[in-house]
């Protein structure tokens, strides 16, 4: 299974990239993980609703220029279907079985995704209730991307 991520802006903190680093370097031994970065629009508060859905479209457009043809989409929005860490990894592992072996994951900027990303996605994802940074997804990502792997492959650090 390979993963690409896709997020908008930059991880700015020392100690998220140290622990995106880990994962990532523990996900090797389950297969291939690749991360793009798309520029974050500048803005400035307040925004009128027009130019929050101006720049969601900007950065939607640099994202879906990104995703590859026959990938399968996982756009994270908290509005989205959430899932317990097994079943998201039993829905890779069927990924798999039918022949997807590109999993596409979009992180937003602070503003969100736009309503053109989440149409494209095969699955619109949320990982709680709660707001998070968008850096810190990043590393949250990574984790359950390496906690899905260790469940599919019956290892013991999931518990």
């Amino acid at each position: 299974m390979r993963f690409l991520l896709i997020a908008v802006g930059r991880v700015k903190e020392p100690f998220l990239r140290q622990g995106i680093q880990e994962y990532r370097k523990r996900l090797q031994a389950y297969g291939k993980t690749e991360v793009v970065e798309v520029k974050e629009e500048p803005f400035s508060e307040p925004l009128s609703e027009t130019t929050l859905d101006q720049i969601l479209e900007r950065e939607g457009q640099k994202i879906l220029a990104k995703v590859p043809s026959r990938s399968y989409l996982v756009a994270l929005d908290r509005a989205g279907k959430q899932v317990s860490s097994e079943a998201l990894a039993k829905r890779f592992e069927r990924l798999g079985v039918r022949g997807n072996s590109l999993v596409v994951l979009v992180i937003g900027g602070p503003l969100g995704l736009a309503s053109s990303v989440l149409a494209r996605a095969d699955l619109v994802l949320s990982f709680s209730k709660l707001t998070f940074p968008h850096q810190l997804m990043r590393l949250i990502v990574f984790e359950q991307l390496y906690r899905a792997m260790t469940i599919t492959a019956c290892e013991r650090y999931h518990k």
